[in-house]
């Protein structure tokens, strides 16, 4: 009689089932400090439930957006700074979502990996809690995929599902004519958009994640890491008051490329440069590099991370309330007839 030969398990394959179950427990006090009206279930279901009769809606249209991190995450990953990822992954779904009018109210998140590790992926995903909870929107449900021979050791992915509301009728952009007042709302840094460039000066300048960053206290990985500043409540809060025409969230492709998003066939934009400073890690990218100012503003957000057509009799008013809510306002320009971004003076 042969001897029985041992059987081969998933584990030994490479896929822990157990470590994502301690996961998902390890995850759910983050997921629940985020509940909200019209959340029905928690994590650990096939399926996320929600209400929006229990959220306040009557006659709502449903707003869905996805993005991800880019290759900020490869900083993220090499200088094992992971907790401001997640923030990010929302900043970059939710901004999109007010910029139609809509209430961010749940997102989902799609965590990938070669390896499993519960105390990494918790860092990141209880920073995706973080980033939910200050934009109002709670986190019901998400995915993690260990693949191995898929990632690298240690590298993992990330993707962003968020889906929001608002009554019918109330979508942006809506209303845009010439004359409206563009008011910029400063952003934070780099946020998420334009990192395969940064990782390239950063080499450029033969400089290591954890050398002194040339343009703020700290080692430069940190500095690059800065999270993505989330608009929601202030947009939202503008939005309500009334004269609010369009919102352009400024990411990958900058103002160039982003404003004329919202604006009717037939307008364009006039943007006054002097009206705002280039924060210092745009001033020390471009020094490095050797950018030009069209390729700065056609590619990072240049120190603004959203912008807004207003009714011009409403722009002052609306300017007091976002610096209320903890915005820095800029007053850049107007929409003017014609098309595309024209701008006077010089960031840089």
């Amino acid at each position: 009689m042969s001897e029985r030969k041992n059987g081969l398990t998933y584990a030994a394959a490479g896929v822990d089932i157990d470590a994502g179950n301690a996961l998902v427990e390890r995850i759910k006090p983050a997921a629940k400090r985020t509940a909200r009206p019209g959340v029905m279930s928690g994590l650990g279901g096939f399926g996320a439930l929600f209400d929006l009769k229990a959220a306040g809606y009557t006659d709502p249209v449903l707003v869905a957006a996805t993005d991800g991190v880019g290759t900020k995450l490869r900083i993220a990953i090499d200088t094992g700074e992971l907790g401001g990822v997640g923030i990010d992954l929302v900043a970059m779904c939710v901004n999109d979502l007010v910029c139609q009018g809509a209430e961010p109210l749940f997102f989902l998140d799609y965590f990938a990996t070669g390896k499993l590790s519960v105390d990494e992926a918790a860092t990141v995903i209880e920073g995706i809690a973080e980033g939910c909870a200050r934009a109002g929107c709670a986190l019901i449900g998400g995915e993690t995929a260990e693949m191995p021979g898929m990632y690298h050791d240690g590298d993992f992915d990330l993707a962003g599902f968020a889906v929001g509301a608002m009554e019918r009728g109330a979508e942006l952009p809506a209303g845009v004519a010439e004359g409206d007042v563009l008011l910029g709302l400063a952003s934070d840094g780099v946020h998420s958009n334009g990192y395969s460039l940064v990782r390239k000066v950063v080499e450029l300048a033969g400089l290591g994640w954890d050398a002194p960053a040339p343009f703020a206290d700290g080692p430069l990985g940190a500095a690059l890491l800065v999270p993505t500043r989330l608009y929601v409540r202030p947009a939202l809060a503008a939005i309500r008051a009334g004269g609010v025409h369009a919102l352009a969230h400024i990411t990958g492709g900058g103002i160039t490329e982003n404003l004329p998003r919202v604006l009717p066939e037939g307008l364009g934009a006039e943007i006054d440069l002097s009206e705002w400073d280039l924060p210092p890690v745009f001033r020390w990218l471009v020094g490095t590099a050797g950018m030009e100012q069209a390729e700065l503003l056609k590619t990072f957000n240049a120190g603004l991370g959203m912008v807004l057509a207003v009714a011009s009799e409403r722009a002052d008013a609306l300017a007091d309330l976002l610096a209320a809510e903890g915005e820095r306002v800029h007053r850049i320009g107007r929409v003017v007839a014609g098309q595309g971004v024209a701008y006077r003076g010089r960031l840089v």
